[in-house]
Order: C-alpha cells, then sequence, then structure tokens
C-alpha cells in the first residue's frame, strides 16, 4: 500500500525532455497556446447577450434561442474529448490546426443562419472546433515544464482563458447594441483564420519524443488515418482521487456560473440596468479576479509542492498541491457568493452595485485558487496522459455546471436570491471538503485503482 510518505517522484529522468526548449521558448509557447484558450471562452460567452436580439431576428424567442447555449455546452465537451484523444496519437500542434477550420467555418455559418435549425447546426460546429483550446494547452504546458514550474505556468494559462469569460459579455453586448451579432461571428471566423496561421508559423510540436501514438507505429502511409476512441478519455475518472478532484471543482465552480449566467436578471434589474454593454461591463470584474487570481493561485501551489517535498526530505506526494486550494475553496467563494445575495437583495444603489462588483472579483480570485491547483494536480498524476485527463476533467465539470446553471433562474424566482446564493456557497464548501478528504486519503485512493499514475521514469 502507497503511504503518504512514500514517493511517487523524487527525480525525474525527463528532465532533458523539458530542456528541448529555452526559457523565452517556453514563454512564447505559453503566450501562444493561452491564446489559443482565450478563443473558447470568448466564442462560448459573446453569445449570451446577443439573444435577444437573434431571437428577434430568427423570429423565435428567448427561451428558444437559448438552447444553442446548452448545445454549446455539449458541443465543447465532445470536442475537448475527440481533439484530446488524437492529440495523443497524432500530436498537439497537427490537432490545433486541425480544429481551427470548424471555428471558421462554423462561425460563418452561425453568421448566415436564417432559421433556428441551422444556428443549431452551425453553433455547434463552431464550439466544436475550438473546444480543444483549453485541455490542448494545459497538455502543451506540461510537455514543456517541470513539476515545481508547472503550476505557474498553467496558472497564467487559465487565467488567459478564463478572461475570456468576463471580457466576451461585454463586447457581446457592445457589438450587439452598436453593430451586429452577424458581423461579430464573421469576425470570430477572421480571428480563427489568423490563428490557424499564427500557429502554424509560430508553434512547435511539445510532446515528448517517442509518446505519440503515430510514432509508435512500425508501418504508416504518407496520409494515416486512425481511429481513437474519444470516450477512453472518460474511463481516467473511474479513479476515485480524480473523480474527487471534477467533483469538488464543479461544486466550487458553480458559483461563478450562479453569479453570472442571471447577472442581468438579478443586479440587472435589482440596480435598473438594461443596456446590454453595461450588463456586459459587470462581467469585467470577475475577469479581472480570474487574471489576477489564477497566476498567483498556480504560484502559491509550486511553493508549496516545493516546501512539502522540502519538509519530506525529498519525498514528493501529489495531492500536496491541492493544500493550496483552501483559501479560495473555504473563504473566498463562499463569502463572496453568500455577501452577494444577501447584498443584492437588502442593499440598492450605488453602494449595493458597488460592493456586488466587489464580490464578482472576489469570487473570481477565489475560484482560481481552487480550479488551478486542481488542474496542475491532474497533470500532475497523469502526466502521459495531460491532455486526456484535462478534457475528461472539463467534459464532465461542464455536463455538471450544465445540470445546474438551467437551475439557476427557476431556484431564483422560486426561492429568491439570497437562499439560492447561500446554497451555491454550501456547495462550494462541500467541494472544498471533498478536497480536503483528497488530501488526507489520497495515497489510498491511488492505489485503490491505477490507471497509470506518474511515476520517476514518466513524468
Amino acid at each position: 500500500m502507497v503511504s503518504e510518505e512514500s514517493p511517487l517522484l523524487v527525480t525525474t529522468t525527463h528532465e532533458p525532455f523539458y530542456d528541448r526548449f529555452a526559457p523565452g521558448q517556453k514563454r512564447r509557447i505559453v503566450f501562444l497556446v493561452s491564446f489559443a484558450g482565450f478563443l473558447p471562452t470568448f466564442v462560448s460567452s459573446t453569445f449570451v447577450p446577443s439573444i435577444p436580439q437573434i431571437a428577434k431576428d430568427l423570429d423565435s424567442t428567448h427561451a428558444v434561442v437559448s438552447l444553442t447555449v446548452s448545445l454549446s455546452i455539449l458541443a465543447s465537451s465532445i470536442g475537448a474529448l475527440v481533439w484530446a484523444a488524437y492529440s495523443s496519437f497524432y500530436g498537439r500542434r497537427s490537432i490545433y490546426l486541425w480544429g481551427m477550420p470548424f471555428l471558421c467555418v462554423g462561425s460563418c455559418g452561425v453568421a448566415l443562419s436564417t432559421s433556428l435549425h441551422s444556428l443549431l447546426f452551425w453553433r455547434f460546429v463552431q464550439t466544436f472546433g475550438c473546444a480543444g483550446g483549453m485541455s490542448l494547452g494545459a497538455g502543451v504546458i506540461g510537455d514543456i515544464y517541470i513539476l515545481e514550474e508547472r503550476g505557474t505556468a498553467i496558472g497564467v494559462f487559465f487565467g488567459a482563458t478564463l478572461l475570456g469569460y468576463a471580457v466576451a459579455p461585454f463586447l457581446g453586448g457592445a457589438a450587439t447594441q452598436y453593430w451586429s451579432w452577424r458581423n461579430l461571428h464573421y469576425a470570430i471566423g477572421a480571428w480563427g483564420l489568423l490563428e490557424m496561421l499564427f500557429l502554424y508559423l509560430s508553434l512547435p510540436e511539445t510532446s515528448h519524443p517517442g509518446t505519440l501514438g503515430i510514432d509508435k507505429l512500425k508501418r504508416r502511409r504518407c496520409i494515416h488515418i486512425t481511429w481513437v476512441n474519444p470516450l477512453s478519455s472518460l474511463w481516467l475518472l473511474r479513479s476515485p482521487n480524480l473523480f474527487a478532484v471534477m467533483l469538488a471543482s464543479s461544486l466550487v465552480l458553480i458559483s461563478d456560473f450562479v453569479l453570472l449566467v442571471p447577472l442581468a436578471y438579478t443586479i440587472g434589474v435589482r440596480y435598473g440596468i438594461t443596456n446590454e454593454a453595461i450588463i456586459g461591463a459587470c462581467f469585467l470584474p470577475n475577469g479581472l479576479g480570474n487574471l489576477i487570481g489564477a497566476p498567483v493561485a498556480g504560484r502559491l501551489s509550486d511553493i508549496v509542492v516545493r516546501r512539502w517535498r522540502d519538509k519530506r526530505k525529498g519525498v514528493w506526494c501529489p495531492e500536496d498541491r491541492l493544500r493550496a486550494t483552501w483559501i479560495g475553496g473555504l473563504f473566498m467563494v463562499p463569502l463572496s457568493i453568500g455577501a452577494s445575495g444577501l447584498i443584492t437583495t437588502y442593499a440598492g444603489g450605488t453602494i449595493g452595485l458597488a460592493l456586488n462588483l466587489l464580490c464578482l472579483f472576489t469570487n473570481g480570485m477565489g475560484v482560481d485558487f481552487v480550479m488551478n491547483p486542481i488542474g496542475s494536480y491532474n497533470v500532475d498524476v497523469v502526466h502521459s496522459r495531460s491532455t486526456e485527463i484535462t478534457a475528461a476533467y472539463m467534459a464532465s465539470r461542464s455536463l455538471m455546471i450544465s445540470v445546474a446553471t438551467a437551475l439557476v433562474i427557476p431556484s431564483i424566482e422560486r426561492i429568491g436570491i439570497a437562499w439560492t446564493d447561500i446554497i451555491a456557497a454550501v456547495l462550494a464548501v462541500i467541494g472544498q471538503g471533498i478536497i480536503f478528504l483528497t488530501i488526507r486519503y489520497g495515497d489510498h485512493m491511488r492505489a485503490s485503482v491505477d490507471v497509470g499514475f506518474s511515476t520517476m521514469e514518466n513524468n
């Protein structure tokens, strides 16, 4: 039985692989994958402020057009699994380039849609194409950074990508108000085309030599097409510790969506904000919290890993990284969303709005203090399949979030904003409790189901 004092990693024989790129090259690669990761979050969030205008143009209803949001979540989940599975066979760079044409064509299809059915189809293609940005990015960073530096790099990556959730509603609302939602999606298509060219010219293949499926083939054709089961990534979650951190992060992240999804119906209505661009601007403090919190949380998790490793005289326990989550999961997230519910209910005027924006900022930071160490932990413990575990983690989390999101507005209508936010705060605390249990019993959980955890030879 593995104990907490038993090392999974003391030194690594893969250090030469991490020295393939100079520090400046690594930073450039992080910038490239962060820019690519920003795109799927931007695409998913620009659509929401456009829904009323789209419904009017397509002669439909707000509720029916809102189905595209759930469809986008489904497409993102499927896309993340598909692109992650094939990246382990063909490589990160190739899959980045394969996904972009889907985004470009899908964006133009959305802009040209004249019926709800065509809109749903092209929206699925659009979000499917860019869905690999986040899972592939985490895999790339795992390829080029050693254990003690990985959290900081992933923090920068998550900070840049999560910023899309905040700035996109503002830009989407402004485009709808002063330009056209169709022109916005034409612009996204052009952006995808330019990014594909940018990645083609600048992004090297980062997978470790000899690890790709195509490298292991004895004979292959000039154009080799093979079948890779995209659902195989989900099988990694049969490991109790990987499932536990996925569940915990979902419970914490729900608070973000409880605040942001109904924002027009909560903060907008309470404080008399009707302009789509101004409502979109209310998302910015949350994004600023993401932008600041992610790199800080990543750096903190690296410091925690080093200190606990020194404390054990060189022995590394992977769950040590999760010790950095308690600031966000136990305090910042539950307190910020609980306070927002009470402030929205009982505090009006400029003071109430300002306090709510502060809560949004704090929640954005707090969520990152949980999400970032968990994302790095997943890469640490299943390093050889880092892209696949990230995709499985994100797809499963998205499914849970989509269900919870569908219940937010009915809950607010039935029990009010304050109680809905308090329930979300309790769920976040439960999620942090699951993380504490994973830290305490992680060695037993890993030993119970081995899905190919990292060892000193392969991390």
